[in-house]
């Protein structure tokens, strides 16, 4: 009956699957209130199998498919893009985003600039997502363990700064409730619209997510990981790479 539904729409729900953790991260934070180290080790694993989707679904297989010069071109533009973009809401008050201590209370508009800047990390790794079932195999698993591991500890983060911050939990669910649909919006979109796209323009659009997700993952996730959790951060981000590269194979 799965075989039935439009790709598009599998792409859809799959990234919002995807995104969901970050709903799942933000409950945890209110429901558990886990401490610091345990948010900086779930994360410092995110980063691993977010570094290993990248690495080996994103860029070598757009590599095998279309060859070098997209994967660079594309790679060096999601660069550019986020770390730009990433600028811009950190000079407006997103600075502290994903910190999960009382860095958050000191942003002057947080509000927006979370939301704009969560944005900004999940709409490139969901276009990724539903672009991975055009191949006709299926989602591949570990595009969608990247995406759901490395959402979960920036809920959770994230929803624990926001708590210390004297964020209500109406505006904290709401945030990450309407970043998760966005996301799926935006898995749903790239199937939709990439579906009949050559090689070379699919193995683009892959290195341009691949850049964003790369230079997000050294600017923001690794700091916090290894901020909060100094004695095992690079270990469990290894344990993550490895777990995700033998999912690819």
């Amino acid at each position: 009956m799965w075989h039935d539904v439009p790709v598009w729409l599998q792409a859809g729900l799959w990234g919002l699957l995807g995104a969901s953790s970050l709903v799942v991260g933000a409950a945890v934070a209110y429901l558990a209130r886990l401490g610091t180290r345990v948010a900086a080790a779930i994360m410092s694993f995110g980063c691993g199998v977010l570094i290993s989707a990248v690495a080996y679904d994103l860029i070598f297989q757009g590599f095998r498919s279309a060859g070098i010069r997209p994967v660079v071109i594309g790679a060096v533009c999601g660069s550019l893009a986020y770390a730009a973009a990433n600028w811009l809401v950190s000079r407006n008050g997103g600075r502290h985003r994903k910190r999960s201590g009382d860095q958050q209370a000191s942003d002057s508009q947080g509000g927006m600039a979370i939301a704009i800047g969560s944005l900004l990390d999940g709409i490139p790794e969901s276009v990724v997502l539903g672009v991975s079932l055009l191949g006709g195999a299926g989602v591949s698993l570990p595009v969608f363990a990247a995406v759901f591991l490395s959402n979960f500890p920036e809920g959770l983060s994230s929803a624990t700064g926001m708590r210390k911050a004297g964020r209500s939990k109406l505006y904290v669910f709401g945030l990450w409730i309407g970043i998760a649909v966005l996301s799926g919006l935006a898995a749903l979109a790239g199937a939709a619209f990439l579906g009949s796209a050559p090689a070379r323009l699919i193995a683009l659009v892959e290195a341009v997510a691949a850049g964003a997700l790369l230079t997000m993952v050294s600017d923001t996730m690794i700091p916090e990981a290894v901020e909060g959790e100094h004695g095992v951060a690079g270990m469990l981000v290894v344990a993550g790479l490895l777990l995700a590269f033998t999912l690819s194979h």
